[in-house]
């Protein structure tokens, strides 16, 4: 919402994450809120000694803002809904200038990629603290692009960070950077959470089960299929992470030809899966043959055992 001033805000949503004062910065994906158990607390020191507070959002309000310090007079403008992909950022809301316009933008096509950010900012009739567009930049770098399903709102001298990070030293470094980067008029309100480890979800959802083959090729077998179309639905969730599928065999007959059906298999799932709608570009394939075994080749169960395809989430 505007203030009765008519601070100008921004909005951007991503696959990713992140939002603006007196701007909205919004990344595409359901919105992550803060953990109510036990928040730590941030009150960074910037350069002249002086604090930029920091304080913790509560999971149980994800519609509190700062309505309830600032006075508003109209809405505040919106993205409108557009179909996003992975890593994608929609910016908008109002600024108060072209060239604050044309700052912003540039900001969020060199952290994410010209091809990956949508506009939708408009410029228009409002005020905004002094140097808010050089302090709107500090905050556009590539550090929002560990934030993960979020939205950072930057609404005058108030942050809004919101989304869900990978462990709990970065949802505090985040917010420490933010505000160190500032003056001291800013307050960082840190709603930013840790996600659970989709590695764990990757490997509960295979349960040590074996995505089975026909005996001597890359030929998915129905029980394989029905292992993968469950794969399909974790990894569907985690859009904004590379995952590399690694195929492994035992050591019976000819190396080379070990890796080339390793190699077959893993780019076999990969294509299932691409069947399945989960982005090319959210997998790798690779065949290691027998060379990573995880038990021994001299029983059959071991050699069945190390016939199998791995799921390794990336960073």
């Amino acid at each position: 919402m505007l203030g009765a001033d008519k601070q100008a805000r921004v909005p951007v949503r991503t696959a990713m994450a992140a939002a603006l004062a007196a701007a909205v910065l919004g990344f595409a994906g359901s919105n992550a809120w803060a953990d109510d158990a036990s928040p730590a607390r941030v009150t960074p020191v910037n350069n002249s000694g002086a604090q930029v507070s920091t304080t913790e959002l509560p999971a149980a309000n994800p519609a509190a803002s700062t309505a309830d310090t600032v006075p508003r007079s109209t809405a505040t403008s919106t993205p409108a809904p557009v179909d996003t992909a992975p890593g994608q950022v929609v910016a908008g809301g109002k600024v108060p200038d072209e060239a604050t316009h044309a700052a912003v933008l540039a900001r969020l096509r060199e952290t994410y990629g010209a091809a990956n950010v949508v506009d939708q900012i408009e410029v228009g009739d409002v005020a905004t603290p002094p140097n808010w567009s050089d302090n709107v930049q500090k905050l556009l770098n590539a550090q929002l692009k560990q934030i993960h399903k979020g939205q950072l709102k930057i609404d005058g001298t108030q942050i809004d960070v919101r989304g869900e990070v990978g462990n709990e030293a970065t949802r505090q470094q985040i917010a420490s950077d933010m505000a160190t980067a500032l003056n001291p008029t800013y307050t960082i309100r840190n709603g930013l959470r840790v996600s659970a480890s989709e590695q764990g979800l990757l490997d509960q959802t295979l349960a040590n089960r074996t995505i089975e083959f026909e005996t001597g090729s890359a030929t998915l077998t129905p029980q394989g299929r029905a292992i993968l179309d469950q794969m399909a639905a974790v990894l569907a969730k985690m859009n904004t992470r590379t995952v590399a599928i690694i195929g492994h065999t035992d050591n019976s007959g000819n190396r080379t030809s070990n890796i080339a059906l390793s190699q077959a298999r893993a780019d076999a799932v990969k294509g299932y899966l691409v069947g399945k709608g989960i982005s090319p570009q959210q997998m790798t394939a690779t065949g290691v043959g027998p060379d990573q075994p995880i038990a021994s080749n001299d029983t059959s169960d071991g050699r069945a055992r190390n016939r199998r395809i791995e799921f390794r989430a990336g960073l």
